[in-house]
């Protein structure tokens, strides 16, 4: 069969949805993707046709602030645009993340069928879980029930107009709720069971795959390679395609040396730079993290599904720094879990940071991480892969 998967965001939105890709083509499955424009060339060279969708979400620059709510409607009607043009002879529809506004529409024209996958149990609607961006649970099913009310009033005063006008354009009913239904009442949870367990979702039938990480065969670089064979393990620190404030490579240097420890920091999209040249710390681009994780101390990151995953993976102890959305989650679950801490970015000092690396470093937290590892499914998008063939092939 020939399948559309669609993904709009940064590259942690990304790379899962270019995972099940792969996985898909390995069974004998056509594909294409609808990708922001900024990863069209990486998954061309895939070997995926791809067409661009949305903007390139790049990392604002210190101090900028993140685009207003007023853009949204725009690039609802570039995802029915484009994911119209890209679903033409395809006979499954696969939407990757929650801002998939135009997925379920095209396949209901179509006459296709369509599965919406999130990445964090804490984007479904639940009890049990605060919406994403809440840096803490608030108490009770009922609070938590207010706040995803809340929610679903945001996302209707910011989509529902648009998404219906697109939808009366095409001559279909005009929906009631846009989380609703962008995510449908089977929604597919993209998240290892034992780091993201599916949370209680009345209404819903959550069919939960494990995360879908990218294989990757890459090697590190000669230098990296070096420097780890130098002495003892470092720190890696990183945001991944976050922002991060002016001064934010200082601080994380420093907590890492506080704590004892040689630095990896990773440049990421906020361009982080070294602070000095002293010979214990060392400036890289992108890395194969499934290759240089289980050879650190410890991963400090921005709590992105992806990196949180890939560290549990490793095996060794962690501490996010989440900034909005679903990081938050994640660094509760890294601190419930026994495996590191969280700092929000919020509250993030050097001395915060080192203390939290401090805790993260105990043997018995390395030891939790370890025994973590062995119980992750690292292979979450070939059994998705394998699901959706089932279902719809």
């Amino acid at each position: 069969m020939r399948v559309l998967i669609s993904s709009v965001g940064t590259r942690g939105d990304v790379q899962p949805a270019v995972a099940l890709a792969l996985e898909m083509r390995a069974l004998g499955h056509e594909v294409r993707m609808c990708v922001p424009p900024n990863f069209t060339g990486w998954v061309t060279g895939l070997g995926f046709e791809a067409m661009p969708v949305g903007i390139e979400m790049r990392a604002p620059r210190a101090g900028a602030q993140p685009a207003a709510p007023a853009v949204i409607p725009d690039l609802i009607t570039d995802q029915f645009d484009v994911i119209g043009s890209a679903a033409e002879g395809c006979s499954l529809i696969v939407g990757g993340g929650a801002h998939q506004y135009a997925a379920r529409s095209i396949a209901e024209l179509l006459g296709v069928p369509s599965v919406i996958a999130v990445y964090a149990p804490a984007s479904l609607p639940s009890p049990d879980l605060a919406p994403p961006g809440q840096p803490a649970e608030h108490e009770g099913p009922e609070a938590t029930l207010r706040m995803w009310e809340d929610t679903r009033r945001s996302w209707n005063e910011r989509a529902l107009e648009r998404l219906n006008a697109n939808r009366a354009r095409l001559g279909l009913a005009p929906a009631d709720d846009v989380l609703s239904h962008i995510l449908t009442s089977r929604p597919w949870l993209a998240a290892d069971t034992t780091l993201g367990p599916a949370p209680a979702t009345p209404g819903m039938q959550v069919v939960q795959t494990g995360a879908w990480m990218l294989e990757s065969t890459d090697t590190l670089a000669p230098e990296l390679e070096a420097f780890l064979d130098s002495g003892e393990p470092p720190v890696y620190l990183g945001f991944g395609s976050m922002p991060a404030a002016e001064g934010a490579s200082r601080t994380l240097i420093e907590a890492a040396r506080s704590a004892g420890r040689r630095v990896i920091l990773s440049q990421g999209w906020a361009d982080l730079a070294l602070a000095d040249s002293a010979p214990d710390c060392i400036l890289v681009g992108d890395a194969n993290h499934r290759a240089l994780f289980p050879r650190v101390a410890a991963v400090v990151h921005h709590g992105g599904a992806g990196t949180t995953t890939a560290a549990a993976l490793a095996g060794v102890p962690q501490v996010a720094v989440p900034m909005f959305g679903d990081q938050f989650y994640w660094g509760r679950r890294i601190g419930d879990l026994g495996i590191g801490r969280a700092v929000p970015f919020a509250g993030l000092s050097a001395a915060a940071l080192a203390a939290a690396l401090q805790e993260a470093l105990e043997p018995q937290v390395a030891a939790r991480a370890s025994s973590i590892a062995a119980s992750i499914t690292p292979n979450g998008a070939a059994a998705a892969a394998q699901r959706l063939v089932e279902e719809h092939g």
